[in-house]
């Protein structure tokens, strides 16, 4: 079973490659893990398929996908029938009282695509350089005059990128958020734009080259802060942080924290395409990874770290004793998060990130 996710985390990959082993024992299913870079590439192999006449050996069979993709994919009738309500271990999820497990950036599921897991944006610093983290947004940029150069985002072609652009544009139109949870609007994005860029107007001049560059991906923010060329990175996998530092990648000085205006969250899910050649064998694999046992283990610092959809306390006590893991100094504390800020609509990523385009230009 041919199985499409971003392949730029070694624990992810490292995690697909357990599962793998699990399925092809339990169930006689090898799930090959194909590498992704951006998640769009995947789509447009589906959508170029269904141009071409092919509506039942696709060459994707089970797709880690977000968002706009999503939401592109449902659109153009890439996505399998409603079938998720047929895994048993999706009522683990409690669906009913967690309307996030069938939201994916604003848009109904419609049973087509299953939660994976959570994650939430974080910002680590080093401690021993930096002793009074910025803890929001105007802290951010007085962070940035006392510390000129120590801090960047990717561009927004990345996910990365694009998350602080949301961050920020929710942060800073406390009086407007309502807008970014409906289909963006000429009206609404210039409503939206107008703090947003006043804000980043005064940030890029002060951020690592001087804001005339920018790391085209999130991988290149965590190298920077390893260099020591920034003090302050973010990240949108809390566990990657004491990951990172237990491999030496990062200084053991490393701190991972949530800001208190607002920690931009949302659940990752998994989609089967409606030409799926095994789409039996890819719902067989989702219903593993649904299970508390799969669940349990990506929670896991030293596998992952990702938080489980499950909903815990609808487990057996023993199911539940699997989800107890242990503290590390660089991780993120337990009730680190102050407020958790749900993704807007899918329409606003790729309104943000022309705009952003349109006034700063390319800068890589």
């Amino acid at each position: 079973m041919q199985f499409f996710g971003w392949g730029g985390s070694t624990q992810v990959n490292q995690y697909i490659q357990w599962v793998s082993a699990q399925t092809e024992t339990e169930f006689g299913i090898r799930v090959n893990h194909v590498k992704l870079a951006d998640t769009s590439d995947a789509v447009s192999r589906v959508l170029a398929e269904k141009a071409a006449g092919n509506h039942h050996a696709g060459s994707v069979d089970l797709l880690w996908v977000n968002g706009e993709n999503f939401a592109a994919m449902q659109a153009h009738g890439l996505l399998k029938d409603p079938w998720v309500n047929q895994l048993p271990n999706f009522s683990l999820t409690r669906p009913g009282d967690n309307p996030s497990m069938t939201m994916d950036f604003g848009v109904p599921t419609q049973g087509q695509e299953a939660p994976w897991g959570k994650a939430a944006m974080v910002f680590y610093y080093n401690q021993q350089r930096v002793k009074q983290p910025p803890r929001n947004l105007p802290q951010l940029l007085l962070f940035a005059q006392q510390y000129p150069g120590r801090f960047a985002y990717p561009l927004p072609d990345d996910y990365l990128g694009i998350s602080f652009l949301k961050y920020a544009a929710l942060v800073l139109n406390p009086q407007h958020q309502s807008l970014m949870y409906k289909p963006v609007t000429p009206a609404a994005l210039a409503q939206i734009s107008q703090p947003l860029f006043g804000y980043l107007d005064a940030l890029h001049p002060l951020l690592w080259q001087q804001g005339t560059y920018f790391v085209r991906q999130a991988s290149g923010l965590q190298q920077l802060f390893s260099d020591h060329e920034t003090l302050l990175s973010f990240s949108f996998t809390a566990a990657e942080i004491p990951a990172a530092v237990n491999r030496f990648d990062l200084p053991e000085s490393t701190r991972t924290y949530a800001m208190e205006d607002g920690s931009l969250a949302n659940v990752h899910f998994l989609a089967i395409t409606y030409n799926s050649a095994q789409s039996a064998a890819a719902q067989t694999v989702v219903n593993f990874l649904l299970s508390p046992r799969a669940q349990a283990y990506k929670q896991r610092l030293e596998v992952w770290g990702d938080e489980t959809v499950l909903a815990v306390d609808a487990l057996t006590q023993r199911q539940q004793q699997m989800f107890t893991t242990g503290e590390h100094p660089a991780a993120m504390r337990k009730t680190g998060y102050s407020r958790l800020l749900a993704e807007p609509h899918a329409s606003w990523a790729d309104a943000l990130r022309d705009a952003w385009y349109a006034r700063y230009g390319a800068r890589w």
